[in-house]
């Protein structure tokens, strides 16, 4: 179904502050550059400031600037090395030789400031921004995620300036503790304490700002009340979804092959491990002995945790978790690492969805949800105290277990691979979620909202 997006015909120079742009693969870089062909369409005349680490963008001003604090200009160098050159012997060589120079100021930054790294490129961001609004080139300041060095610009060129400011909060700023955390109280970590300040800046100076789900709107809401008053911000929650990947084959029937092969595509980490995948797959190999030979777990996109790995080491499932690291683009093909990763998706049994262990997962849905929802494969999803992520899961077909219940996880596991013997693994509803329908949401809510 052809989406309508309205028209921007007023106020349609926008200055957009994204540190990751056009980073292949990046989810932060993603949720972006996947809207701008629709706010093109939409006639939004787009400057973007971003830090070097992605590929310049021609169809419109893309200014890069690095970051002016040492642990930002290492991160950033490392990057734009690996795009230049590779990761091979020149990046190992400058990037050493850099990480030793700066060394020393990054451990003084840290000292006296203590902020994620990034937070340093909200400087020459908020210098050049200034200077092109004062030349009256822009009419809209847009601040995005998943940095907050961005929001940080943004808020300062709305105070220095007086424009419009709309704000994209990818993940939530505050990380509250227990399902009895509302959020008030001020973090002693100096970054999460900054980040507290920045929520209620942004509540406070932004003229429209929205979540990714609802848990996160509403937490937002319980800690800044002006939210959606008249003199203050107007704060809503948009799916952000996903663009058809590159690559994407319309597949009738999936081939079942020799092998069952639950895949998982994106970061892990101790809070999200496919150890859980694993210990899940002991019970079932005892009760179905054969599943041993034919059960593989595939991890695109990262390295493993250490969970994983030494998960893999007492149980010896060094046959059954392989691990295939980061699909980069291929020389020979031409294919992006996008292109490459929904080829694997498509050509999964199942593919995995860790949402993990902590609070804040109630406030999250992994952006890789959407990347599997065009994939048209089923889905096992571990889930967190997320009744948006479960509705949406259950109202698509999938498998669904409940990170704290490790009885619904061996039940899935075990009905996966009956499922999958019977060659009746469940057929998704084919219900993707794009990025035009979020592109019309903002753009529905700024027009008709207009201050």
């Amino acid at each position: 179904m052809t989406v309508q997006i309205p028209a921007v015909n007023k106020n349609k120079r926008w200055l957009i502050l994204s540190h990751a742009f056009n980073m292949d693969g990046r989810a932060a870089s993603l949720t972006i550059t996947d809207k701008i062909p629709y706010f093109l369409e939409a006639g939004v005349e787009p400057t973007v400031f971003s830090a070097i680490t992605g590929l310049k963008d021609n169809r419109f001003v893309h200014k890069q600037f690095l970051a002016w604090g040492p642990a930002a200009f290492r991160f950033d160098f490392r990057h734009w090395i690996a795009n230049k050159y590779g990761r091979g012997f020149i990046y190992k060589v400058l990037t050493r030789s850099v990480s030793i120079l700066l060394a020393p100021l990054i451990a003084i930054e840290k000292l006296f400031l203590g902020y994620s790294s990034q937070w340093s490129w909200s400087l020459p961001a908020f210098v050049r921004g200034y200077l092109l609004i004062r030349s009256g080139k822009i009419d809209v300041i847009y601040s995005i995620g998943s940095a907050w060095s961005a929001h940080l610009a943004g808020v300062w060129l709305k105070k220095a300036t007086g424009l419009p400011l709309i704000s994209e909060v990818h993940d939530p700023l505050v990380i509250r503790k227990n399902p009895n955390d509302q959020g008030f109280e001020k973090p002693k970590n100096r970054d999460a304490r900054f980040r507290h300040y920045l929520e209620s800046q942004l509540c406070k100076h932004s003229d429209y700002v929205w979540w990714f789900t609802d848990g996160a709107l509403h937490y937002a809401k319980v800690r800044n009340p002006n939210l959606n008053t008249v003199a203050n911000a107007v704060g809503f929650m948009v799916l952000p979804g996903a663009t058809p990947p590159g690559g994407l084959e319309n597949k009738s029937e999936h081939q079942y092959s020799k092998y069952l092969n639950l895949c998982h595509f994106g970061s892990l980490a101790n809070d999200r491990s496919l150890s859980t995948v694993l210990n899940a797959l002991l019970p079932l190999f005892e009760k179905y002995p054969e599943a041993r030979k034919y059960i593989r777990v595939h991890a695109y996109g990262a390295a493993l945790d250490s969970l994983s790995i030494e998960a893999i080491k007492q149980l010896g499932f060094e046959d059954v978790l392989l691990a295939h690291g980061r699909l980069e683009r291929d020389a020979v093909t031409g294919k992006s690492g996008r292109e490459r990763v929904i080829e694997k998706m498509q050509a999964a049994d199942v593919l995995i969805l860790l949402h993990g262990i902590d609070e804040w997962c109630a406030e999250y849905i992994p952006s890789k949800f959407y990347d599997y929802l065009w994939a048209g494969r089923p889905i096992w999803a571990i889930t967190h105290r997320n009744p948006q992520l479960d509705e949406m899961l259950l109202d698509r077909g999938s498998y669904l277990s409940a990170d704290s219940d490790k009885s619904s996880i061996a039940m899935a596991v075990e009905k996966i691979w009956l499922d999958w013997q019977a060659k009746s693994l469940i057929t998704p509803q084919y219900k993707p979620i794009g990025v035009d329908e979020a592109v019309k949401t903002i753009l529905t809510h700024v027009q008709s909202n207009a201050k």
